[in-house]
């Protein structure tokens, strides 16, 4: 079947991640401000945002940082909270195969939970519609780039008018975090079996969050979540 021109793919990824944008960008804001609050420059803040690009973990890090910063401890806590996109990349990694590592590689620095969710959720909607590739690497690149672009962005805005705004946490954008998850995870739900694991991964992350200081709820939700996914899928066999 003939693919759609890249431009046209381009524009419905961009057209299509609008939705998620709108409650990326206060809690873009609130990072920026919380960065300024520890010392963090204009200038630095576009620099973390933009090398990293993992809003958990830079969340984690500003959270931890300190003058001067403990370097080891946030690189391990980063580690932690960004383990959960080994899951994520095993999950859309068959969808890829037909593409180059050339393609493959820069495509998966832009990979964020947002851009995943709607890449891995349009692959298989398109694969259910019998087009191939069931991926459109055009689509995710258009909604990854948006992402990107207005992540750095807001991001810099809140670190300038962080001293001007004060406790942005007052004003509830930091409630702009969960509600974009719960709206990603509403758009994939395919009913209370195949959520199970999900469950199995929010006890286990709440309880370990409660009983374990750190980050290592990040962690433990992941692993209990894949062994759980692994197990019922076993019983269903």
């Amino acid at each position: 079947m003939e693919q759609a021109p890249i431009r046209s793919e381009l524009w419905r990824g961009i057209k299509g991640c609008i939705p998620v944008l709108l409650g990326i960008i206060p809690y873009a804001l609130v990072l920026g401000a919380q960065a300024a609050q520890k010392g963090l420059s204009v200038i630095e803040v576009p620099l973390m945002t933009g090398l990293n690009f993992a809003g958990g973990s830079e969340f984690a890090a500003i959270q931890l940082w300190t003058s001067p910063p403990h370097i080891v401890l946030i690189v391990a806590i980063t580690f932690l909270v960004n383990s959960r996109h080994l899951l994520m990349g095993a999950a859309i990694a068959p969808f890829l195969r037909h593409l180059p590592k050339r393609k493959v590689l820069p495509a998966l620095f832009a990979m964020t939970d947002e851009s995943w969710a709607l890449g891995l959720a349009d692959a298989k909607e398109r694969a259910e519609r019998g087009l191939q590739p069931a991926f459109s690497l055009p689509y995710y690149l258009g909604t990854a780039l948006v992402f990107y672009v207005a992540w750095v962005a807001f991001t810099t805005l809140g670190a300038a008018l962080g001293p001007v705004l004060g406790d942005v946490e007052a004003y509830g954008f930091d409630m702009a975090f969960p509600a974009v998850f719960l709206v990603l995870m509403a758009g994939m739900w395919k009913g209370f079996a195949a959520a199970r694991p999900w469950l199995v991964s929010l006890v286990v992350a709440a309880v370990t969050y409660l009983v374990v200081p750190g980050a290592w709820y990040v962690a433990a939700g992941a692993v209990s979540g894949l062994i759980a996914a692994y197990v019922l899928a076993g019983d269903e066999a």
